[in-house]
């Protein structure tokens, strides 16, 4: 029986790496595609704020993914982090001295506590978390418009040294980019080599095998939202210092390129696999085409046809790998 289970892990993982491949040459076939037709796509210029324009959407994706493998959905994060941001903008234009590493630790923790409320509805209260974060998305959004009267926090009204968190390099890398490497690296470990990464899997495999074998599902259910709280309103922080600017507006539908992102670096929406890898490239992809469908002079109204094409294949590739896996399977244990 183990060596059966090992096998279907092997596979499993096989797989996986063969879809990663497959989207990174259709990445790097639409980045040459893209580059006959406009020769400004792949200088070092355009690359780094192609790069940096992702950074926010990668670290968003992060939380995304551990939320979708626990079989949720977060519609919350756009809300969460227009309240982080327009907070975080109130507080620096009236403490012009604040310190930038103060204004972003406060957004992390009203993300974080966004994340909290959201997660206590989803694993404690047992509501639906479409249903639990759809409304609260709207609880979060209309508390943005009313801290803010419905005004905006403009550039004039922000410290330099704030506006310079996004624009500012770490070791000679730009600080958004910087922060999401970091992300990334310290939730691979986390997934990879902990005993709650672990758990989060099996509870988005099988809750109900998860909660015999002794793990407190209400805990990772609670943690993950929690988690995906804290990256939005990280995230708000620093969307509102690349724009200079803070509105109640702010993000609006942006969950919708997270899941996106995620969707197309394969994470399972039906939960239980997701790679940090696939998510990487899901991000990259995104970028690609918000950058290079304006460089080759796409119509707007196509560039949102074309994206949801691109997220359907996407989607159908995914549910045909499934199938194919699960059929395998049952012939295996039928032999």
């Amino acid at each position: 029986m183990s060596e059966i289970v090992l096998e279907k892990k092997l596979k499993v993982t096989g797989i996986s790496k063969f879809r990663e491949l497959g989207l990174l040459v259709f990445i790097i076939l639409l980045s040459v595609l893209v580059q006959l037709r406009n020769p400004n796509f792949l200088t070092l210029e355009n690359i780094n704020d192609m790069i940096k324009n992702t950074a926010i959407l990668s670290i968003l994706t992060v939380g995304m993914m551990l939320v979708i493998v626990t079989r949720g959905i977060d519609l919350s994060i756009g809300s969460t982090l227009a309240l982080s941001g327009m907070v975080s903008a109130l507080t620096v234009s009236a403490n012009m001295n604040l310190h930038p590493l103060l204004a972003i630790l406060l957004g992390t923790v009203i993300g974080t506590a966004c994340g909290c409320i959201v997660g206590f509805l989803v694993s404690k209260a047992r509501i639906l978390p479409i249903i639990a974060t759809l409304g609260m998305m709207n609880v979060y959004r209309g508390l943005t418009f009313m801290i803010s009267g419905g005004k905006w926090v403009s550039a004039h009204q922000m410290p330099a040294s704030f506006k310079a968190i996004a624009t500012s390099s770490i070791l000679g890398i730009n600080v958004l980019i910087f922060i999401a490497i970091l992300i990334y690296i310290i939730f691979y470990y986390f997934i990879n080599h902990t005993r709650t990464g672990r758990q989060i899997y099996a509870v988005g495999s099988n809750p109900e095998a998860a909660t015999i074998s002794g793990i407190n599902t209400v805990k990772v259910l609670w943690m993950v939202y929690t988690i995906m709280g804290a990256l939005a309103g990280l995230a708000g922080v620093l969307w509102v210092s690349k724009f200079a600017s803070a509105q109640g507006d702010t993000a609006m539908g942006y969950e919708m390129d997270v899941i996106a992102a995620c969707v197309l670096g394969g994470v399972n929406i039906a939960g239980g696999s997701g790679k940090i890898s696939g998510i990487i490239l899901g991000s990259l992809l995104l970028g690609i085409l918000n950058n290079a469908l304006p460089l080759i002079n796409v119509s707007p109204f196509w560039q949102e046809a074309i994206q949801g094409v691109i997220i359907l294949v996407a989607v159908i590739v995914n549910a045909l790998v499934k199938r194919n896996v699960d059929r395998k399977n049952l012939m295996r244990r039928k032999i």
